[in-house]
């Protein structure tokens, strides 16, 4: 069972605590993450290719001649896909790039990483952050002292004077815990996470 020091946000050293196993001490499985990953990108896509169909093009309301006695071929609209200015065939329609995954894989991929933070040293648990006022200053000196200036920042609770002051630092992101994915553990060097943010992922991934 991986033991951890218990940071205040000036740095200091409070207490330790015990991790669990199967939580931030599993095997780190890199197919895993390069699955998971793939699938958030994939479900962020935006469809951004559109065509208009023969039902969406404008005009061709008129049939452009009758049908006999004029030597041409039929035609029934002038927005037939066969002609300038048609409706076009099969094209792109706005499809969705989501795929699916099972949420057992998930959350192992999510173990994963955060192992994986654990075992490179640059994971810190912190007892809180609080601030009197919404400071980017107050927020990067917290990051400074812990040596984790450049990381992801998992709360428990977000409060609206940490939210604030994090808005303007852009090598670190704050995330509440049960927005905490993959892709952003990944993204950033380091991963800093309050007690309760660390109590509510071992009752959720726990085995």
């Amino acid at each position: 069972m991986p033991t951890v020091d218990v940071y205040t946000i000036t740095g200091e050293k409070v207490r330790q605590i015990d991790l669990d196993d199967s939580v931030f001490a599993c095997e780190v499985k890199p197919h895993l993450l390069h699955d998971v990953v793939v699938w958030q990108q994939a479900n962020r896509r935006a469809a951004t290719a559109k065509v208009k169909s023969r039902s969406e093009v404008s005009g061709g309301g008129a049939k452009p001649w009758r049908q006999k006695g004029t030597g041409r071929a039929r035609a029934g609209t002038n927005r037939s896909p066969l002609w300038r200015h048609g409706g076009v065939v099969f094209g792109p329609n706005n499809r969705t790039y989501a795929k699916k995954l099972p949420k057992k894989v998930r959350n192992r991929a999510l173990c994963s990483a955060l192992s994986m933070k654990l075992g490179e040293n640059v994971l810190r648990v912190i007892e809180g952050i609080s601030f009197e006022q919404p400071k980017t200053k107050s927020y990067l000196h917290a990051l400074d002292s812990l040596g984790m200036r450049e990381s992801l920042v998992v709360m428990g609770t977000l409060t609206r004077n940490v939210s604030l002051a994090s808005r303007n630092h852009s090598k670190s992101k704050l995330l509440d815990v049960k927005g905490l994915n993959v892709y952003d553990i990944l993204k950033y060097k380091g991963l800093v996470m309050d007690l309760e943010a660390v109590e509510y992922i071992e009752a959720r991934l726990k085995q």
